[in-house]
């Protein structure tokens, strides 16, 4: 399965199908979503059941993971695994929460079957598009809240009304939560971090016109639902375990808050040991622990935007390039020894011809794109036969 490549939701539904069973009811779902990193906002790894065709970027797992939590949230609910329904339920879902994207989706996508709509739409909740850089290199910093989305989801299948209303409250919790949790410990640059994270991952409340004030105690006393409770709790474990310590505040914090929220000190005590585990395990997965200079950040970024439009247009380019012998030649001889001048030149200088020939290459044509070669060069080995279709189903006998 390729999440950036047209068909993955029909392949996931494919996929699916024969691992129904992989979560027995909704807290076993939880369970697995954080094991993912899902609920934290940090995406470490996907289901089990899914086979990548290539190494995913934190985006592609995020809309893996979104999807895996959609669908077994509407088949537990529900107890339906009929895909084409929950296709349909999860698009109109999102029109009553008032997406805005949904009624443009509609417009440009009105022959479409709902699949592919749907892959537009979740890109749409995935990515962050008030960033600037992020808007420049494709967008690859991914939105943290997206569990919101499942709880939202779990609501309306259960008939609740007022969708809108209801995601901004519980996302008007969550930030006041995470808000408190970081002004219970000493600050540093990874909490001014993870706090621009989940404010610049804001949908449904404005961020500007956001009051972090005590009221947001009451209503978590009086809130009875138990997922948005625990989502709330391991948020708040998530904000003040992320430099690995727990200071004598910020542990009166978590049990504070967590026994506000009608929860024992045996399962407070157990949403850190899974946050503390998650760490330990994951720390140096987690891109914003990471501090690299900005230099490294750019080249980083676009090593990842690189890597998907190879991957997108692999079966293209290998046509193309099988079309320049000399090319070829130069390019396997620059696994082994480095090129002249003049036959750097002329790697070049094709290769921008084959990339003028490929519209989605266009970033190779913009200034400075010639930097961006070498990154090309080093995923020439990944565009074999194997990873053409990723998204195709074969057909059984």
């Amino acid at each position: 399965m390729n999440p950036s490549a047209s068909g993955w939701i029909d392949k996931f539904g494919y996929d699916v199908k024969d691992n129904l069973e992989v979560f027995s009811d909704f807290r076993d779902l939880y369970g697995g979503l954080k094991t993912s990193g899902f609920v934290y906002g940090l995406n470490i790894k996907v289901p089990r059941f899914i086979s990548p065709e290539h190494t995913l970027s934190e985006d592609e797992k995020a809309k893996i993971n979104l999807l895996t939590a959609l669908f077994f949230t509407f088949k537990l609910e529900r107890s339906s695994s009929d895909f084409d329904d929950f296709l349909q339920t999860i698009f109109q879902f999102y029109k009553e929460l008032n997406i805005s994207n949904i009624s443009f989706l509609n417009k440009i996508l009105a022959s479409s079957k709902t699949s592919n709509q749907l892959e537009k739409l979740i890109d749409s909740r995935v990515y962050l598009d008030d960033n600037v850089f992020s808007k420049t290199f494709n967008r690859i910093i991914t939105n943290s809240l997206l569990f919101i989305d499942v709880l939202t989801f779990k609501y309306y299948l259960k008939g609740g009304k007022n969708l809108r209303d209801y995601a901004q409250t519980i996302e008007y919790l969550t930030i006041n939560v995470t808000s408190h949790a970081l002004n219970s410990k000493e600050k540093n640059k990874k909490d001014e971090r993870l706090a621009q994270l989940f404010t610049s991952s804001m949908t449904f409340i404005d961020g500007e016109k956001q009051k972090f004030d005590g009221s947001y105690r009451d209503q978590i006393m009086n809130n009875p639902a138990i997922w948005e409770n625990q989502y709330f709790l391991d948020v708040a474990c998530l904000t003040v375990w992320e430099d690995k310590t727990l200071e004598y505040k910020e542990s009166e914090f978590i049990f504070g808050i967590g026994k506000d929220l009608g929860f024992e000190k045996s399962e407070i005590s157990r949403s850190l040991e899974e946050i503390t585990s998650f760490f330990e395990k994951n720390s140096s997965n987690i891109p914003f622990l990471e501090d690299p200079n900005m230099a490294i950040q750019f080249y980083d970024s676009m090593a990842k935007v690189v890597n998907k439009l190879i991957l997108r247009n692999s079966k293209r380019l290998q046509k193309e390039l099988s079309e320049s012998k000399e090319l070829m030649q130069l390019l396997s001889k620059s696994t082994v020894k480095d090129l002249s001048s003049e036959e750097k030149k002329k790697v070049q200088n094709q290769l921008i011809d084959i990339f003028k020939s490929i519209p989605s290459l266009a970033i190779f044509l913009l200034p400075g794109g010639a930097v961006l070669l070498p990154i090309f060069i080093k995923l020439i080995p990944k565009l074999l036969p194997s990873s053409f279709d990723d998204n195709r189903v074969e057909k059984k006998s």
